[in-house]
């Protein structure tokens, strides 16, 4: 008579063929899916639907209330099942904030390969997805669950928020500055996870940025001078940027100098630790941007770098600048910075976004 040994369990990132925001349709290819779709019919309630891609509808409820619902899920971007579930439910909350609203609730979508993973570890992934809703104030309120090829976890995050408060994306004025909540390099510091050249200083730092909830927005829409507010996530801080430029009909100018940066990923990307992600996004938008001469190949890859859970990208006319990063400040954000500003756009062939 002969006893087996259970197999081990497989890594949760040897489960997917991508991880994190990384995961997303290339920009030019979702363009293409989606043609056509604004002609379905509208009704005057829903204040933002898919017209400029925006981070969640709102529909008004009354004259003081508007709900906000949005929905974000992705494989998983690290192996630990607790930060998995942690990072996944933030990133979902993260669009109820960058409309500018408080959220009230969540459902959670469970997809999971049963027969490969441990009923322990899906419980794992569960619980890192609870602790961040309470962290939030919200409940889990339901939710979906399959039986799936992939692990995918994620949400559907509602909030609420005052139709006059709601932050678009498209909203943004020539002359606006443009403030950054956190640093870029989440989708550099993956890639280099899965190769095993991320330090423990590495992994803490991207599981911090990753797992940091935009709770800022609310604050930041009660300031008249804000104009428009996004987050940056998987297309990159280029691709969010261009989103932003396009809807305001202008162009947008970054300095580069300015960009907040996790520590240790500027070497990183130098080191090639690149997604594909990264590759894609620019295929997909970079006609439309302009970089300086002799710009390094490490640095487009951190303008392209899929942010999983990144920060909120803020447009306000110069008066309200250090009240933005203020408030930033007060929520714990000590990198946001002040990173450009949105311009004229020429029709007759300039750039939407320049780079210096």
């Amino acid at each position: 008579m002969t006893s087996s040994t259970p197999a081990p369990e497989p890594r949760l990132t040897a489960l997917s063929h991508g991880g994190g925001c990384g995961c997303k349709i290339a920009p030019g290819v979702l363009a293409q899916i989606l043609k056509g779709t604004t002609a379905l019919p509208v009704p005057p309630q829903l204040l933002v639907g898919i017209e400029t891609a925006d981070d969640a509808a709102v529909y008004q409820l009354n004259d003081e209330q508007a709900l906000i619902a949005t929905t974000d899920f992705f494989m998983p971007i690290v192996d630990d099942p607790y930060e998995f579930g942690r990072i996944a439910a933030t990133n979902a909350i993260s669009d109820v904030y960058a409309m500018g609203g408080r959220p009230i609730m969540a459902l959670a979508l469970v997809a999971m390969p049963i027969a490969q993973l441990s009923t322990e570890t899906i419980g794992r992934i569960l619980q890192g997805g609870n602790d961040v809703c309470r962290a939030a104030g919200i409940p889990i309120a339901g939710g979906h669950t399959i039986d799936s090829v992939e692990a995918i976890y994620g949400l559907v995050a509602m909030g609420l928020v005052h139709p006059k408060k709601v932050r678009r994306n498209s909203d943004a004025r020539v002359g606006d500055r443009l403030v950054l909540g956190k640093g870029l390099g989440v989708g550099v510091m993956s890639a280099a996870l899965k190769k095993g050249a991320l330090s423990p200083a590495g992994y803490a730092a991207m599981i911090h940025s990753a797992t940091k909830l935009n709770t800022p927005g609310p604050s930041l829409a009660d300031l008249p001078g804000v104009h428009a507010i996004t987050d940056v996530t998987g297309f990159g801080l280029a691709g969010h940027v261009l989103e932003v430029a396009r809807g305001a009909g202008a162009a947008v100018h970054l300095r580069w100098d300015t960009i907040p940066l996790l520590e240790g990923a500027a070497e990183l990307a130098r080191q090639r630790h690149v997604t594909g992600a990264s590759n894609r996004n620019w295929a997909g938008y970079g006609q439309d941007v302009c970089l300086p001469e002799g710009f390094a190949a490490e640095r487009r890859a951190l303008l392209t770098d899929p942010q999983t859970s990144g920060g909120l990208l803020v447009s306000c006319d110069a008066g309200s600048v250090q009240a933005v990063l203020e408030i930033f400040r007060q929520h714990g954000f000590e990198a946001a910075a002040d990173v450009g500003e949105v311009t004229p756009f020429d029709p007759e062939g300039g750039p939407r976004l320049v780079v210096g």
